[in-house]
């Protein structure tokens, strides 16, 4: 073993004994580091800005949740412990060690982890036998994703909620607003004081 390939081999050592002493919030950190301009933070959302988002969703009436960049899971749970028992919760990560992460500690029947883009929300949807979502949660951070992508998830996000739905937006800045009014009827506003950052809280209905 050479100099280099040695030194290359004590670092991935090193990271995975910081991933593993950190548990989620190393996965967190490593996928921010990755990809920083797909990840909104550095630090997972707070259990205030959980509820909060979360608290509009007819629970009753919701038959497939769909989140973007579900990270390591921080709104997980909270949607699966409000699922009724035969709706599904579908999330779509493009960052892979996320996406292994979370089929490895979920294991909740209702639960689905696709490795993929938001863009091809419409397409996944589909390929695991629904037509539409109830509702769908992003954090993706529109103001900073490259070309028009965040025009590109905000189209297709509109066209892949049913009447009666919303999608669900948290962001550091209020700009998101800008990438959901062109395809939403109505679009309610909230803010998150407690968390780590400040976050603007969006739902935007279809009628």
């Amino acid at each position: 073993m050479d100099n280099s390939t040695a030194k290359t081999s004590h670092v991935s050592r090193f990271k995975n004994k910081l991933i593993r002493f950190f548990g989620p919030w190393g996965i967190f950190f490593k996928g921010f580091i990755k990809h920083p301009v797909m990840v909104g933070s550095i630090i997972p959302s707070s259990d205030s800005t959980v509820d909060k988002m979360l608290a509009p969703v007819k629970w009753d009436a919701c038959d497939l949740f769909v989140e973007y960049g579900p990270g390591v899971g921080t709104f997980c749970d909270a949607i699966l412990s409000r699922l009724k028992p035969d709706a599904t919760l579908l999330v779509i990560d493009l960052n892979p060690d996320f996406i292994s992460y979370l089929k490895r500690h979920i294991t909740d029947s209702r639960f689905i982890a696709v490795h993929g883009s938001a863009a091809d929300v419409n397409e996944i949807i589909a390929a695991h036998g629904f037509e539409k979502a109830n509702y769908i949660l992003s954090g993706l951070p529109f103001s900073t994703l490259p070309g028009d992508l965040g025009d590109v998830i905000a189209r297709q996000t509109g066209e892949a909620i049913q009447s009666g739905g919303a999608f669900l937006v948290y962001q550091f800045r209020a700009r998101a607003r800008d990438f959901m009014t062109p395809y939403f009827d109505t679009i309610d506003n909230g803010y998150s004081l407690w968390n780590i950052l400040p976050c603007h809280l969006f739902w935007g209905w279809k009628k």
